[in-house]
């Protein structure tokens, strides 16, 4: 969902970067998954969250010091999903498209959806095929149909897209 960019202030708090460069989910959550180091997931209450200026803080139950979090800073937030809010028809959230197959309107396949990468307008996805990749818009325009159910997302491509 995101990951933990910095500390904030002594307190023990935590300043969040959002993947999708929205704070809606994350502010949810009662409590978050952090990643360690050794891939390994620490399980964390939350105390506060709230957003502050342009920042999402957050402070975790029973840490209210700066040291006590410092080994945290850079950690990926991950979190249960039966704490994410339903999504609107035609949201998606990106757990669910990474590893759609990708395939094109005209029936060509491009490879799979391995990463997406969140932009000031747009996100992009990533598909890779084992010999290329594609650096596809996240566009109505261009991502015509998405299919959890099959596992494909269908893309019109935009002019030279598919060009070597």
């Amino acid at each position: 969902m995101g990951k933990v960019a910095a500390t904030h202030g002594i307190k023990g708090e935590l300043r969040i970067a959002a993947y999708s460069g929205r704070f809606e989910s994350i502010l949810t959550l009662t409590h978050l998954l952090l990643k360690g180091p050794d891939d390994k997931m620490e399980r964390f209450e939350v105390a506060t969250s709230t957003v502050r200026g342009k920042k999402l803080v957050i402070a975790l139950k029973d840490l209210d010091n700066i040291n006590q979090v410092l080994h945290l800073v850079g950690r990926e937030i991950y979190a249960d999903r039966g704490e994410l809010p339903e999504l609107e028809e035609g949201e998606f959230y990106w757990c669910d498209l990474l590893g759609l197959k990708v395939v094109t309107d005209r029936g060509e396949t491009l490879g799979t959806l391995t990463e997406i990468i969140a932009t000031g307008s747009n996100d992009v996805y990533v598909v890779k095929n084992g010999i290329r990749e594609y650096l596809v818009p996240a566009l109505e325009d261009v991502v015509l149909n998405i299919n959890l159910d099959d596992g494909i997302m269908v893309v019109s491509p935009p002019e030279g897209l598919l060009d070597l």
